[in-house]
């Protein structure tokens, strides 16, 4: 019996090891890399926004265009080249630009794609993908999320493949000549965890910032998202990009495809104005739900609710201007206001932020004021959670608290009791006053207020120049 249980655990332990190798051979050798030909139709005019990356690339395309007249100088050929920036900024779309330009094979690839749970397989796949790039240099391999494979070693890292991939992939950045004309690149949202071996010069030593779009980068970037739709006269570019801050790239393109979306389903012959406000309002507040049912007491809560939050943003110097109000549910809100700013706001001054508190406290000191305390309801979580973020990061982060000064807390486990307790002093204070503050304006505009309720109420959505008409007391020319 004991010489037939030792004869099945040596079987199988021999079964296991032959079949991992099985699959490890089956899945380096399961299709010769080649590289993406389709790539190469990308030029630099089709990346908009990103002038300064395209200035640093344009010496990696004048390398592969023409190495020698570099060689001449004694210049040699960057090795890595690594794009960081928030996602949808254009990293992948600039290195496809790169080779389309410099009019080079392009190896596209994933850093997900190196992590595989056998020891080994992610090693081998770096080891065939760079010997495919040789076999076709000179030539650029693209790897996205590099840091999947690239993240900071650790010693007691209970997952050895992942080491053994990066440390393979190091090795293949260091054993090419650069007169062989292969040009890593790699992207990455998170750059401080990249491991430091990974970043050091002679490896990934060129980095590029590939930043959030600023207006005139906005309106250039729709008008390549737009060359090949059918567009109304009516259409202001111009606006429309001063109305979308924040925007990144693939956000203006998702704008400008579900604009096409919604004049294709009204079955208008072209994309208007109204096409592009319906699409930049789904992608800020959310998809309508008209199919939502809600009770007339909830909806005139919600009215008010959101009402007050607009009266304070009108009323509060400081504040960012409104861009929309709705009652009508989207997302997981029951109503929201939407403000847009009139510039790209590259830092914000404590006047905003206390104005932002006053904004985010506006609706639940309305429902106290218009139904009563024991009448408020929990739409308000979602305002009392950001309004307690922004004042604990204007106290510890920003350093706007005059008790604490200029002290800025990175560690709360280091800190004293007595500390901790003046902190959270400070983040009371801040939210005790602006809900005093914006109190004194709901009640110092009540009139206002209620008109604005009660419009709400009966057009459920209004844009900001329809809310101004209802302030200052003139008709609205809408139908319902």
């Amino acid at each position: 019996m004991w010489n037939t249980i030792r004869f099945l655990i040596a079987l199988f332990l021999i079964l296991s090891v032959i079949e991992a190798q099985l699959q490890m051979k089956m899945t380096t050798n399961q299709k010769e890399i080649l590289p993406d030909s389709v790539d190469r139709k990308f030029r630099f005019n089709d990346v908009q926004g990103v002038e300064e990356a395209k200035e640093e690339l344009q010496e990696v395309v004048e390398f592969l265009r023409n190495p020698n007249k570099f060689k001449k100088l004694g210049g040699k050929l960057p090795t890595g080249v690594l794009l960081i920036g928030a996602p949808g900024t254009g990293k992948t779309l600039l290195a496809k630009a790169v080779a389309g330009e410099a009019g080079v094979p392009f190896f596209f690839c994933s850093g997900s794609e190196f992590d595989e749970m056998f020891v080994g397989v992610g090693a081998a796949r770096v080891r065939n993908l760079f010997a495919a790039a040789r076999e076709h240099a000179p030539c650029i391999v693209f790897i996205d999320e590099l840091d999947a494979i690239g993240g900071t070693r650790i010693t007691n890292d209970h997952q050895p493949y992942s080491r053994m991939t990066l440390n393979q992939l190091l090795v293949e950045l260091d054993g090419f000549e650069k007169s062989e004309g292969i040009v890593v690149i790699g992207a990455t949202n998170f750059p401080e965890i990249l491991d430091k071996a990974l970043v050091r010069p002679g490896r990934f030593d060129t980095k590029i910032d590939v930043p959030m779009p600023d207006v005139k980068a906005r309106y250039n970037i729709l008008k390549v998202h737009l060359k090949n739709v059918h567009v109304s006269d009516d259409v202001d570019l111009e606006v429309l990009a001063r109305g979308t801050p924040g925007f990144s790239g693939a956000d203006l393109a998702n704008l400008v495809n579900q604009a096409a979306i919604k004049a294709a389903s009204d079955g208008d012959p072209a994309v208007t104005t109204n096409h592009l406000e319906f699409a930049k309002d789904k992608i800020i507040m959310g998809p309508e739900r008209k199919s939502a049912v809600i009770t007339e007491m909830n909806k005139r809560i919600v009215a008010y609710h959101e009402g007050g939050h607009a009266i304070v943003a009108y009323y509060t110097p400081g504040s960012l201007p409104l861009h929309k109000a709705t009652i009508m549910p989207r997302g997981q809100a029951l109503g929201m206001v939407s403000q847009l700013p009139e510039a790209d706001q590259l830092q914000w001054t404590k006047k905003q932020l206390l104005a932002k508190l006053d904004v985010c406290m506006a609706g639940r000191v309305a429902e106290e004021v218009i139904f009563g305390k024991e009448n408020v309801t929990t739409g308000a979580s979602s305002d009392s959670q950001q309004a307690t973020a922004l004042a604990r990061a204007m106290v510890t982060n920003y350093c706007m608290s005059d008790k604490l000064g200029m002290v800025q807390v990175k560690d709360k486990e280091q800190l004293s009791p007595e500390t901790q307790a003046l902190i959270e002093s400070e983040v009371k204070k801040l939210l005790t006053d602006a809900y005093e503050r914006a109190r004194n304006v709901i009640q110092s505009h009540a009139k206002e207020h209620r008109q604005l309720a009660e419009a709400l109420l009966k057009y459920e959505t209004l844009d900001a120049t329809e809310i101004q008409l209802v302030l200052q007391d003139k008709p609205l020319n809408r139908q319902l």
